[in-house]
């Protein structure tokens, strides 16, 4: 399994080598566009390679997703919190209620009881 991973990780990444060579033309990118340009009185332009942009608009859309699934599962990771908590207090007063139980007894014969 582990030479299935690495194979899978070199043809990605061969691909990736692949992309970029065949993408090395440099584009300009500009922040906003020119019509808007005029009225914000700055238009800020960047000169880069394409692969470079497609890399980077990947990049963006990955950490947008794990962003926007984060606060998704927000809801599911604090009902595990509360559940979690609901458990140890419960196991809290189960240990209470063995002791009250066995409260008295000799204590060989409390450790018996309690382990059938």
């Amino acid at each position: 399994m582990r030479y299935i991973r690495y194979a899978s990780i070199a043809i990605f990444a061969v691909a990736l080598v692949l992309i970029a060579l065949a993408n090395r033309a440099p584009v300009t990118l500009r922040v906003l566009p020119d019509e808007m340009a005029g009225l914000a009185a700055l238009n800020p332009t960047y000169e880069m390679p394409l692969f470079l942009v497609i890399f980077l608009g990947i990049l963006a859309g990955l950490i947008v997703g794990f962003i926007w699934e984060w606060i998704r599962e927000a809801g599911e990771r604090a009902a595990a919190a509360r559940q979690a908590r609901e458990l140890a207090s419960l196991r809290a007063e189960v240990k209470r209620l063995k002791g009250e139980k066995h409260q008295g007894k000799d204590e060989v014969l409390a450790l018996l009881e309690q382990a059938s």
